[in-house]
């Protein structure tokens, strides 16, 4: 229902949808959470094979699923090259199927685009980045066409909000969160 909802409202509202994994989709839903001009975040699975995928097949490796985030957003309040800004600097892009402790597959950076627009924008960035030494190792975020996505487990959504004193919420999120709120205050709702 919440996905029916979601795809009345963006074809109400001209608003467009991200979908990025930067390893587990409780730290990324939380950041882009509290972007201004973010309308929603839903996590998710995507880019595998098996259909309606549960959270313990995905982490099996299996699947190969990644943890995912749909962002539908107002591109009139922020940009799809914002998005890529923020993604980009809220996990470490060159490390293969992991973040931190979190290691498998479903952890990998991809960046799954829903036009060429968006293709066109995640190639050149991701180029970019690479060149400037951004990074002391090449990049691997996969950069593929948007084909599926399957809602996470309803415990999954607003993980954060709703489990802040869980240990990885603690140790893990939080901190992730005051980073980002230092570095992209100029992107925070008000």
């Amino acid at each position: 229902m919440k996905t029916v909802l979601l795809l009345l409202n963006f074809l109400i509202m001209d608003n467009k949808i991200a979908t990025f994994g930067s390893g587990c989709f409780w730290c990324t839903e939380a950041i882009f959470e509290l972007v201004d001009g973010v309308v929603n975040v839903e996590s998710g699975y995507s880019a595998g094979k098996t259909t309606n995928p549960t959270y313990k097949e995905v982490t099996s490796g299996k699947t190969n699923h990644a943890e995912v985030v749909n962002i539908e957003y107002d591109p009139s309040q922020i940009s799809f090259t914002e998005l890529l800004e923020i993604f980009w600097r809220t996990h470490d892009p060159t490390t293969l199927n992991r973040q931190g402790a979190d290691v498998g597959t479903q952890y990998r950076s991809i960046i799954l685009y829903h036009d060429n627009e968006q293709k066109t924008l995640a190639e050149k960035i991701l180029n970019d980045l690479d060149a400037s030494g951004s990074w002391k190792s090449p990049i691997v975020t996969q950069i593929e066409k948007f084909e599926n996505f399957y809602t996470a487990e309803n415990y999954h959504q607003d993980y954060y909000k709703l489990n802040p004193n869980n240990g990885y919420c603690a140790y893990v999120i939080a901190p992730k969160i005051d980073k980002f709120k230092k570095v992209f205050k100029n992107y925070l709702r008000n």
